[in-house]
């Protein structure tokens, strides 16, 4: 078996300017190796070795590639005819996907070159991040009123259209979806069997404008390799199959991740210092003005600390512990929503259970720091000070962050990016008013 080359190599022979050694060695790398190789170039060299690359192979590499590296930008950058060359190679769908980011008078420019636009044209119509952008037109589909026969003939002729199927679609007259036809059912049945007698029903669709997001939650949960796309008088417009889905969960896990950060969902992973800066200051600005609040309960009590200074060595404990379970229970709160596993009806039982949990951690630590506090010599009311202000500050802090998320969530603020400035200032407030305030009562 031949070695892969190592895509460093490949790198270094576009930076020499020995393309034609570079195509050579192109040709035994996996595409999706391949389209690192071209994210790792910059503008000028990409292009140069897009044109030199055959289209199939080019145009299975500009597929792979990571958003952040922007291949609709190389394509706009080649002459017409090579552009449209490589769309044609494309299946509909990623020829979709990378169109759809360049403006109308760059794509009209392209598909004019391509001998048949319809169906990527068909698809831009949909927005990006719905079932209509996601799917592929290339289906395979038997009527509903042939035989098991008949079928297989029909399949093997579409077969040559439809690089990769996994289900055949069964379709009325006017291409109205009625059911489908598991391989395996139909091997086996009599070829004089009617299709209707062999096929099941297609009871999981979904329409072309329903979010990526929940078409990704529909095919996880029922396992399957792809879903049907209906227009509303039920035919049959597409599918979207598992590979897309991955890219979809892939890029809202990387969205959910940077929202929770507090950072824009907008700010591309590659993106220069100046982009990075725009997206995120607001929200650091936001996080200033709340921990100002938690600032302005500490100096409300500055006669207090004075009186106790051991006080002072306390309140980042307390407010650090609060914090932390705060976050837990923000953090499980937040993947419950964008998993939609919370049922209608169900979110005080959600944020029940996690006041409860955070109650029983409540108490194990706080008997764990009042008992430790015992040992500085300061008395059991400090202790007894120290194990309230912590129990409750934990409790309050679990409850906070299940309440707080599906709070935001019902108002249509989205929570993974909004939920941990307001957690965060909620439970140093809350922690730094328990302290201080029953260290005023108690202790002076």
């Amino acid at each position: 078996m031949t070695k892969a080359p190592r895509p460093e190599r490949l790198l270094e022979l576009v930076e020499a300017g020995q393309l034609q050694r570079f195509v050579e060695l192109a040709r035994e790398l996996e595409p999706a190796d391949l389209a690192d190789v071209l994210a790792a170039l910059d503008d000028e060299a990409r292009l140069l070795a897009v044109q030199a690359l055959p289209p199939d192979i080019s145009a299975d590499a500009l597929a792979e590639m990571p958003e952040e590296a922007h291949a609709e930008e190389t394509l706009a950058a080649l002459d017409t005819e090579q552009a449209a060359d490589i769309l044609e190679e494309l299946e509909d769908d990623d020829a979709a996907d990378i169109l759809g980011d360049l403006d109308p008078a760059e794509q009209q420019r392209i598909l004019a070159e391509v001998e048949d636009p319809s169906e990527v044209e068909e698809l831009l119509r949909y927005d990006e991040e719905t079932a209509g952008g996601l799917m592929t037109t290339h289906v395979v589909t038997v009527l509903d009123t042939v035989t098991a026969a008949e079928a297989l003939q029909g399949i093997r002729e579409q077969a040559d259209e439809v690089e990769d199927f996994y289900q055949i679609f069964v379709v009325d007259q006017l291409g109205r979806l009625v059911g489908f036809l598991p391989l395996k059912s139909l091997v086996v049945s009599p070829l004089e069997r009617p299709v209707r007698a062999v096929m099941e029903d297609a009871d999981i669709v979904v329409a072309p404008d329903v979010d990526q997001e929940e078409v990704a939650r529909v095919m996880a949960r029922y396992n399957l390799p792809s879903v049907p796309v209906v227009a509303g008088d039920g035919r049959l417009l597409g599918r979207v199959t598992f590979d897309d889905v991955d890219d979809v969960v892939e890029a809202e896990t990387t969205e959910d991740l940077l929202k929770f950060g507090g950072v824009s969902a907008d700010e591309e992973l590659g993106a220069e210092w100046r982009s990075a800066v725009r997206s995120r200051l607001p929200w650091l600005t936001v996080n200033l003005l709340t921990a100002g609040l938690a600032s302005a309960v500490v100096l409300v009590f500055r006669d207090v600390i004075q009186a106790t200074v051991v006080l002072a060595a306390l309140m980042p404990i307390i407010a650090g512990m609060g914090g932390n379970a705060g976050t837990q229970a923000l953090a499980v709160t937040v993947r419950r929503l964008a998993l939609g596993t919370i049922p209608r009806g169900q979110s005080l039982r959600v944020i029940g259970k996690e006041t409860l949990v955070a109650a029983v951690n409540g108490l194990v630590v706080g008997v764990a720091v009042g008992v430790v506090t015992l040992t500085l010599g300061e008395g059991p009311r400090l202790g007894l000070l120290v194990f309230v202000a912590m129990t409750g500050n934990v409790l309050i802090a679990g409850c906070a962050g299940a309440f707080i998320p599906i709070l935001l969530q019902r108002i249509g603020v989205d929570p993974a990016i909004a939920s941990s400035v307001f957690v965060t200032t909620f439970t140093d407030i809350a922690g730094f008013l328990l302290l201080l305030g029953l260290a005023g009562m108690i202790l002076l």
